[in-house]
């Protein structure tokens, strides 16, 4: 059986590419990417006081839960360990274990806040794949709804955020202290 073919777009460009000519450039500049420090998300892991200005919402002995304040959709959060380190398995197993708990209590806490129909949940893993603190890894949870991405989008490339981080961040606060 063959599979399926893909509908056609309405960009009459090629669907790909090929440049295999270009690998050997791409792997020649992995010895020059420098990683950036920790960043912002090591100075709210140190600032516990600074919480509420911040938008951390959650912060246990080993972590933090905090909104994006360059959000893709209303309610993206991000989860970070307070130790920075730039790769996943640079953590031990016990850490990545912690990591996935904060996850799933952020993956809890946005749905009770926000009861989106999706969430997406993702890492950017070094600059290349578009990690914008590449020093410190972290989790996304975007939340998602049909038609989301709307003319706005579409037409603009702008995303329509209707709530600010403030209201945002007192909302997920309200939700976690109802779960207490």
């Amino acid at each position: 059986m063959t599979p399926p073919r893909p509908t056609p777009s309405p960009n009459p460009g090629p669907a790909n590419l090929g440049a295999p000519w270009r690998l050997s450039y791409l792997e020649s500049l992995a010895g020059e990417q420098t990683q950036t420090p920790a960043g912002f998300l090591r100075a709210y892991w140190e600032s516990p006081d600074d919480d509420e200005q911040n938008h951390v919402v959650h912060r246990n002995a080993h972590g933090m839960i905090l909104l994006n304040a360059f959000p893709y959709a209303n309610g993206h959060l991000l989860v970070a360990l307070g130790e920075a380190r730039a790769r996943l398995l640079e953590y031990e197993p016990a850490q990545r274990a912690r990591l996935w708990e904060l996850v799933g209590l952020a993956t809890d806490l946005l749905e009770r806040t926000l009861q989106p129909q999706g969430v997406n949940i993702g890492v950017n893993q070094g600059v290349a794949a578009g990690a914008g603190v590449p020093g410190h890894l972290h989790v996304h949870l975007v939340p998602r709804w049909g038609g989301d991405t709307n003319f706005m989008t579409a037409i603009a490339d702008v995303r329509v955020i209707p709530a600010s981080l403030e209201a945002m961040s007192e909302r997920y606060r309200q939700t976690l202290r109802d779960m207490a």
